[in-house]
């Protein structure tokens, strides 16, 4: 039974899990905290319930450093925003334009909308360190 587990296990033990480091610039005060979403394909991207995996720090002015562990090698997007109030959502006015502070891995936020997974996307194979800027 041992030697099954082993076998079945084996392939997850082995996966390269590498760090995240995201360096959260322009962050205006220290109040909340400074929220980072992955996502990990472009259906759902920037919807909550499909956040492949997320980390929050408490904000400190001008730069906020988020650490997301143990992600897998793969394609990744990013979607940051500073939660000022702490209440653990992106807060949007009544058409839905974002009233705190957000940006991005790579990709900038358009006239019309968000930049797309697409746009966002990086490939992860090493531990490795970003800067996404917030407006």
């Amino acid at each position: 039974m041992r030697l099954v587990s082993f076998i079945t296990l084996f392939p997850l033990i082995t996966m390269a899990q590498y760090n995240l480091t995201v360096n959260v610039t322009n962050v205006k005060s220290t109040d909340g905290k400074i929220s980072v979403a992955v996502y990990d394909r472009a259906a759902g991207f920037l919807k909550f319930d499909k956040v492949f995996k997320a980390e929050t720090a408490s904000a400190e002015k001008g730069k906020t450093t988020v650490i997301i562990k143990d992600l897998p090698e793969g394609t990744y997007a990013l979607a940051a925003f500073h939660d000022e109030n702490g209440n653990d959502k992106l807060d949007t006015n009544f058409i839905g334009i974002p009233k705190e502070p957000l940006g991005f891995s790579k990709g900038k936020m358009k006239t019309f909308g968000p930049p797309s997974f697409d746009e966002c996307s990086f490939k992860l194979t090493a531990d490795e360190s970003i800067s996404v800027t917030i407006k």
